[in-house]
């Protein structure tokens, strides 16, 4: 269990240590803010596209091989981030990090084969809320780091601590029982990976491209017609790459929909508050903080996070799903709304990503336990495979949303959008926050409450993502 929560704390903190340094990437490579929140978006998009194939391909006996490999290209991403390369192969490096992001659906379905009932629940529940606790820890130690020895330090030090991760799981990570072997679905793959990939590029350069030039409308169609594809053969193949038929039902339904908005949101803020603290301050918004104190930020958020998790479970015992679901995402929403409306004093800031973190963590452990309920034992890494690529989609949105919003408020020639763009984004997190909320109270219905169900261990195949 410890080697578990280990291995995805790790590979969450170095998905995120790039937020508090976007404007030392800005400033490193001499690029705009928007072109260096890709340090952020890149390992997001890969681990979107990561998560299903590394579920695919560690199906059954192949799932300690797999998650080991993938360790593996965290450790190579971590050593280009690091050494003193062309920004091509930085985001090259930062996108082979994400590779850590998709070993989640691998992690939670060993927890529910190789530990006993009762501690197979804990686990699933904590690797549920490690995202949100593995970024808030990431962010002051990467600020600390870059503030006192610059990015390389912050990227040398994830890379050293990812390895150590990598050595914990060769010996400890269990083999998985025996399974038949399953196609690999790779036309799934490559469209969904081209179709979001397709997507946040829209996002990211439409400003700069223009939102009506013949690339921007060719690509975001492109985009489209590239999901469009995925989910049709997703539905028609025997074995797809993430079978959205376990979506159907409104308790599902419930989950996945409010994971998605709250991710949305969740990176609106995660990518704009770091770079928000650190802008002069004779920009007249700014605070003009160093990297620490921007990473210090979400030292709330994580801490929050991590006490969400037990009153979430706990919650979810004694009322109805749909209301720990609600009540996680409204909390999102007013932390965002608080964000749009007033962030005129540092210590607000701190107060905002506490009341993030807390709304984050219990929507995501809700809805973890919730998916989890619905399906059968031998779904389980499927179910939870769809449920983080959602996530991971909503974060990668999120971020580019993030660039797309900063780069509109930048006047032509300059370096620091205007102050009003970080009230568009709050208000966008606000409403993706609300929607989330009416989400999850509509569809989960009014089944009652129970906690997650988690059957004996399987003696087949647990994982099919």
């Amino acid at each position: 269990m410890p080697v578990l929560v280990l291995v995805a704390t790790v590979v969450a903190v170095t998905s995120s240590v790039g937020a508090p340094l976007i404007p030392a990437v800005a400033e490193l490579y001499d690029v705009p803010l928007h072109v260096a929140q890709w340090s952020l978006t890149m390992p997001l998009l890969v681990g979107a596209v990561a998560t299903p194939v590394l579920g695919r391909l560690g199906d059954g006996s192949h799932r300690r091989a797999i998650a080991l490999t993938a360790l593996g290209l965290v450790v190579l991403g971590g050593v280009l981030t690091a050494l003193p390369l062309s920004l091509g192969w930085f985001l090259a490096g930062r996108g082979l990090q994400g590779f850590g992001l998709g070993l989640m659906p691998l992690l939670i379905a060993t927890a529910r084969e190789a530990l006993p009932p009762a501690r197979s629940r804990r686990t699933i529940a904590a690797l549920s809320i490690t995202v949100v606790s593995g970024v808030g820890l990431g962010y002051p130690v990467a600020g600390a780091l870059a503030t006192y020895g610059g990015p390389g330090a912050a990227f040398w030090t994830a890379t050293a601590i990812c390895a150590g991760a990598l050595v914990a799981a060769a010996l400890v990570l269990p083999p998985a029982a025996p399974a038949p072997a399953r196609r690999f679905d790779l036309p799934g793959a490559l469209l969904l990976g081209g179709g979001l990939a397709g997507a946040l590029l829209t996002l990211s350069e439409g400003e700069g491209w223009g939102w009506t030039s013949p690339p921007v409308l060719l690509l975001s169609a492109a985009s489209v017609l590239l999901l469009a594809a995925w989910v049709v053969v997703a539905l028609r193949v025997r074995a797809p790459l993430i079978d959205l038929r376990l979506a159907r039902g409104r308790l599902p339904a419930a989950g996945h929909g409010a994971v998605l908005l709250v991710s949305l949101a969740n990176y609106l803020m995660l990518g704009s508050v770091p770079i928000l603290a650190q802008t002069p301050e004779d920009s007249g918004y700014g605070f003009g903080a160093s990297g620490l104190v921007a990473g210090l930020l979400l030292l709330p958020f994580s801490m929050a996070g991590m006490l969400a998790g037990p009153l979430s479970r706990r919650l979810g015992e004694r009322v109805r799903p749909r209301v720990v679901l609600s009540t996680g995402a409204l909390l999102m929403a007013a932390s965002q709304a608080m964000f749009a409306l007033y962030r005129g004093e540092l210590w607000v800031l701190f107060i905002i990503t506490a009341v993030a973190g807390l709304g984050v963590s219990t929507v995501f452990a809700a809805a973890a336990g919730l998916v989890v309920s619905a399906v059968p034992p031998s779904e389980t890494g499927s179910a939870m495979a769809l449920n983080q690529v959602l996530r991971y989609a909503g974060f990668s949105v999120g971020s580019a949303s993030t660039a797309t919003v900063l780069a509109v408020a930048t006047p032509a020639g300059g370096d620091l959008p205007a102050g009003v763009a970080y009230t568009v984004i709050g208000l966008i997190g606000t409403c993706a926050a609300v929607l989330a909320a009416l989400v999850a109270w509509f569809l989960a219905g009014r089944t009652a409450a129970q906690p997650p169900s988690v059957a004996p261990r399987p003696s087949g195949d647990t994982v099919r993502a």
